[in-house]
């Protein structure tokens, strides 16, 4: 077995999906790597998130790797849409297949990263005491891995059991027979809660934002669908990459109001009773037009109100503040219908806030107390930016990461930041990431960033920094896109806006996948401008 040295050329943070596939990449392109993850295994979000019902929300025949033919021909997925231990023995499958795991040290998290101008390298400290001095740091760190708990007083005094859907345990947890509150009813809680429901003596539902959610109508693996895919998987990868999300979707080139409410109307039902996210590609201005938007979202909450025996319930259960698809469009397995049981209670924290979680439960402003034996929160993360500050590596001149983000993040392609030469961001914000299929865009950005690597090996080059410039006309181009869309007018984790004191601005890129990939694929091109290149004199000499 090949050691990798003490010293690589490489450190990558985190082995999810996109630090598999960049360990795999450096190898094959003659660098040696050591990657560090702070779990026990593989699969990023899919190893933290075990919570009861945690199920992707893309077609499982397109939740995969694609750059290896053989591989996505052997793999087989059990359901349509699949759920989180068969997306981790995935996961598993592909560390064991690559023979990757010889270059991960687990149960191990990056504590700093320091730039070293003089030498450039970056100096990596962890909690078990490594020190490494490399030429190249990759953070893989994942764009909701960074759990947070919500702001409210007493969680540290409360007796029963504690749980957040981004931490969950690894051994079964059984709630027959008790009393359980759910705060948050975001993506994880909306499939959490009717799973949930079927054990809990007593399940009570904390919501202060109602969130749109489309039934998946998840089934097994049709065999017939499988094939289809497989007879032409390369071929249907690539137009995936075309696509705005980056998935193969049935688009429809026509506007909302461009047709007659009857023909709207079909076009919606057959999209509710096909199932999944590709409802908002029911028409071409959904995430445009308010007038276009407003007619989905009346559809969806026409659906709730059909769903939702009590009136009042379904009235509190529809989501009214902000256009459908600007916070993330959940996919569901009986969300709606699981406020039909009498064992489900709902609290619109709206009309009465929690006052503070005490040692029996949950105690609200009215002064009622809800006792509850287990609290599961649901509450998210500090989403594209967490995992990243939480390291705070220190780039030229010692600056820290988080004054330089202190106003927001700011990248160029989302790739790299303006005072930190040689560290990639994998899917960052400033790229469009969480807007697409996740494991397309960490393809893409492995590619370009180790073809970059390998450039500056064969050009002698030692240090590559984004522009000053070509950053800010990025972030201006990223915010004018936004502007173009309904995004901003939502307070979303896209913004920013679940994590109290972080700035507001829209992180994520906004312009599609293919507009995207031709932006970074166009500066790589024309020697990678846009970026700063210091050659290596002992080589030139």
């Amino acid at each position: 077995m090949v050691q990798t040295p003490s010293n690589p050329d490489v450190v990558v943070v985190g082995a999810g999906f996109a630090g598999l596939y960049m360990l795999h990449r450096l190898r094959d392109a003659g660098f040696t790597a050591m990657a560090f993850e702070r779990a026990t295994g593989v699969g990023g979000t899919w190893y933290w998130n075990r919570y009861p019902g945690a199920r992707c929300d893309v077609e499982s025949m397109q939740y995969s790797y694609g750059f290896d033919e053989a591989m996505q021909q052997e793999w087989h997925w059990s359901e349509r849409f699949a759920g989180q231990p068969e997306i981790l023995r995935y996961a598993n499958w592909v560390a064991d297949r690559l023979d990757l795991r010889r270059d991960i040290r687990f149960e191990t998290s990056v504590t700093s990263a320091e730039w070293d101008e003089a030498a450039c390298l970056w100096t990596v400290r962890t909690d078990r005491g490594d020190k490494l001095r490399v030429r190249y740091l990759v953070m893989a760190t994942g764009c909701l891995s960074a759990a947070r708990l919500p702001e409210i007083e007493g969680i540290a005094d409360f007796r029963g059991n504690t749980y957040h859907t981004g931490q969950w345990p690894h051994e079964p947890v059984d709630f027959t027979g008790q009393r359980v509150a759910v705060i948050g009813t975001g993506s994880s809680g909306i499939q959490a809660i009717p799973v949930i429901a079927e054990q809990a003596a007593q399940l009570t539902v904390f919501q202060r934002t109602p969130n749109f959610s489309i039934p998946t109508h998840n089934q097994p693996m049709d065999t017939e669908y499988e094939n289809l895919w497989k007879s032409d998987y390369s071929g249907r990868r690539e137009r995936a990459r075309g696509m705005r999300t980056g998935i193969l979707h049935d688009l429809n080139d026509k506007g909302a109001l461009e047709v007659e409410e009857a023909e709207r109307r079909a076009e919606y039902e057959r999209r509710w009773e096909r199932g999944g996210t590709a409802f908002m590609v029911a028409f071409n201005d959904l995430v445009t037009n308010a007038a276009a938007n407003d007619t989905a979202a009346e559809f969806v909450r026409a659906k709730i109100s059909a769903t939702v025996r009590d009136p009042q319930l379904a009235e509190l259960l529809a989501p009214k503040d902000h256009p459908i698809g600007t916070k993330r469009i959940c996919a569901d397995s009986g969300y709606y219908e699981t406020f039909n049981r009498p064992n489900v209670a709902l609290v619109d924290l709206r009309a009465t806030p929690i006052q503070r979680i005490v040692p029996e439960g949950v105690l609200l402003s009215d002064e009622t107390l809800r006792p509850v034996d287990s609290i599961i929160y649901a509450t998210g993360f500090d989403a594209m930016t967490g995992a990243l500050t939480a390291i705070n590596p220190r780039g030229v001149g010692g600056l820290p990461l988080t004054e330089v983000w202190a106003e927001g993040p700011k990248t160029y392609l989302g790739l790299c930041t303006v005072g930190f030469p040689n560290m990639f961001i994998i899917t960052g914000p400033g790229s469009p990431s969480v807007l697409t299929n996740m494991i397309v865009s960490i393809e893409q950005h492995v590619d370009w960033i180790v073809d970059c690597m390998a450039w500056m090996r064969r050009h002698g080059a030692v240090r590559l920094e984004a522009e000053a410039t070509a950053q800010e006309r990025w972030m201006e181009h990223n915010n004018e896109v936004a502007r173009r869309t309904l995004y901003p007018r939502a307070g979303s984790w896209y913004m920013g806006a679940n994590v109290q004191g972080k700035p507001r601005v829209f992180m994520p890129y906004i312009g599609g996948v293919a507009a995207y990939r031709q932006a970074c694929d166009n500066a790589a091109k024309d020697s990678y401008s846009g970026f700063l290149l210091q050659m290596d004199r002992a080589a030139a000499q």
